[in-house]
């Protein structure tokens, strides 16, 4: 008489189980449709489509050069100073999106939720990649102006640039599954999170240089802002980006290396943080959506 026990490969499943994460990249095909689906819709209905992707950091560029650096005279203080200051926002912005979207990704796919089963991890993560992809056309149009202008890097300067891209995206993620699984029971979150992006671009070195911090705090407070995650990604695009134009005065961060080191372990800290609570809190998702 043959045995009914089922066999390895025939053990039952509970259904709706995740493994979190990593169930979302084995099912790569669905995590596919879905960053094609929110790519295709920021240009539906657009006569120029992708091409704007490359005009608007193209027209930011000739705003700060101008505006910033004719006008006010900023080019005489910072050499090079729209290309210090794109790299920055460029930074900034892909975590702001992927972050904010990240935040709202939940909410926003309530109605596909509600009806079947996936994991929902993928919302966050796709959000964080949308933001990526529409962060590409803005570091090849910075890439363009600075080979221009001399720009010649160094395999260190290019390697500080995919650390810089690798922790904003683990960031931005981790930071969007936990917002995004508190947003769905309290709305307030998104608010608080329409803040903290409204303050990024100043707790940061983006629209100036970390010197000017350095000269007017503390020792130890200075410490606690180069600790920021958001400081040690900006750094490592200026000095990607920027620093290889050999700009007049321009200087390494102090530690910059190791602050980067602390901000991807911060940055991994903060993923697993958002997946437990994403884990703990997603039985309530149906019910409260």
């Amino acid at each position: 008489m043959m045995s009914s026990a089922p066999s390895q490969a025939e053990v039952l499943v509970q259904p709706g189980t995740s493994s979190g994460i990593f169930e979302v990249f084995r099912r790569r095909h669905l995590l596919n449709l879905i960053v094609r689906k929110e790519v295709g819709i920021r240009y539906r209905g657009s006569v120029l489509g992708w091409l704007w992707s490359y005009v608007k950091p193209l027209v930011q560029f000739v705003v700060f050069f101008v505006a910033l650096g004719v006008f006010l005279g900023l080019n005489r203080n910072i050499g090079f100073y729209p290309v210090y200051l794109l790299s920055g926002i460029t930074a900034v912005t892909f975590f702001n999106e992927a972050f904010t979207n990240g935040t709202r990704s939940l909410v926003d796919n309530a109605a596909l939720i509600k009806k079947i089963y996936l994991p929902r991890e993928v919302f966050p993560i796709s959000s964080m990649i949308v933001a990526g992809v529409n962060t590409v056309p803005q570091i090849i149009v910075i890439i363009g102006i600075t080979l221009f202008l001399g720009w010649a890097p160094g395999l260190l300067n290019l390697a500080a640039l995919l650390l810089a891209l690798v922790i904003l995206a683990v960031l931005a993620t981790g930071l969007g599954m936990l917002f995004g699984a508190i947003n769905v029971t309290f709305r307030d979150a998104q608010s608080f999170v329409e803040i903290i992006t409204m303050m990024s671009v100043w707790a940061s070195p983006v629209m100036y240089q970390w010197q000017m911090v350095e000269r007017v705090v503390p020792e130890w407070l200075f410490v606690v802002y180069r600790l920021n995650p958001l400081t040690a990604t900006v750094e490592l695009f200026h000095y990607g980006l920027w620093m290889p134009l050999n700009p007049a005065g321009a200087e390494v961060m102090p530690g910059m290396w190791f602050f980067a080191g602390a901000a991807l372990a911060v940055s991994l800290v903060m993923l697993a943080i958002g997946q437990l609570v994403f884990h703990r809190l997603e039985g309530r998702f149906a019910q409260d959506l």
